[in-house]
């Protein structure tokens, strides 16, 4: 009964790693001070966040349950957006050219442009919305767990998603490239045409998605395939559409030009070898 009434106050695993990847970028910060954009405030921004979060672990309060579950999300988040940041300043070359030569030399021919033989309004709508659902569909196992009160399956998968979405960081830095619809855009013979919301959502990603230099490994690919397999647990009823949307986004990725093949393929081999290797991973850091 004490083990109940007493407040938990130790890190989690998925602490830990966040609190990692704050290490990790302060070295960015630091080692690139005098060009990466307003270091001191990015600086300032990573010490109280994981000022807050020991806070939170370390003295408990009325708000420490919500926030130590669902932080992450937040804490994500706010990474991807610095990448933004960090990307110009720290790497001074882009691999989109290198990325399409290995497409070219897959499939002899730049997939984004030979999937305009099969382009219509009403598709590209279609796989334009499943694309713009992806966080929604990301954070579905999180939301069924959290109404079960699956707390430990909860914290589990959040650790899952968070390694998930900084190893795709790590991923961009080393590998930093735009995408086809950047670099292709002279080869493609006709503009992709929606219906009603395709450009609003097209748009409005873009202006969320400010890094623009996010392509490799593919974390649609990646993240959705981590999502679609821990819904296994709620059964059919939402592995198997689960399992559809999965196939559709990653379609997707290559026909509405936001990946080449080899950002998904990448996607799909981190994606495999992170469901193998974060259960022991994740016990090791208990």
């Amino acid at each position: 009964m004490a083990s109940v009434l007493t407040p938990e106050t130790r890190f989690w695993p998925v602490d830990k790693v966040l609190l990692a990847y704050f290490a990790f970028a302060l070295v960015l910060i630091l080692g690139w001070w005098t060009t990466v954009p307003d270091a001191a405030g990015l600086l300032t921004a990573h010490v109280l966040g994981a000022g807050l979060l020991v806070y939170q672990v370390k003295r408990p309060n009325p708000t420490t349950r919500v926030f130590h579950h669902w932080y992450p999300l937040l804490y994500v988040a706010a990474c991807y957006k610095e990448m933004a940041l960090f990307i110009p300043a720290v790497r001074h070359w882009e691999a989109d050219q290198w990325l399409a030569n290995l497409d070219v030399a897959i499939w002899k021919a730049h997939p984004t442009v030979w999937l305009e033989r099969i382009q219509t309004p009403a598709f590209t709508e279609f796989l334009q919305v499943v694309y713009t659902l992806f966080v929604p569909m990301v954070l579905l196992p999180a939301i069924l767990l959290w109404k079960r009160k699956g707390l430990k399956e909860f914290q589990y998968f959040a650790f899952l998603i968070a390694i998930g979405y900084l190893v795709s960081y790590v991923g961009y830095l080393v590998v930093p490239a735009r995408g086809p619809r950047f670099l292709l855009a002279h080869l493609q013979h006709v503009p992709l045409r929606g219906l009603w919301l395709f450009q609003g959502m097209q748009g409005a990603l873009d202006r969320l998605e400010s890094a623009h230099y996010d392509c490799f490994p593919s974390g649609h690919t990646e993240l959705t395939i981590l999502a679609w397999w821990s819904t296994r647990q709620f059964g059919n009823r939402w592995f198997w559409p689960s399992f559809a949307y999965t196939l559709s986004i990653i379609f997707a990725t290559v026909y509405l030009r936001y990946h080449y093949t080899v950002d998904v393929m990448a996607g799909v081999l981190v994606a495999a070898i992170l469901l193998l290797a974060t259960p022991a991973l994740y016990r090791k850091l208990k």
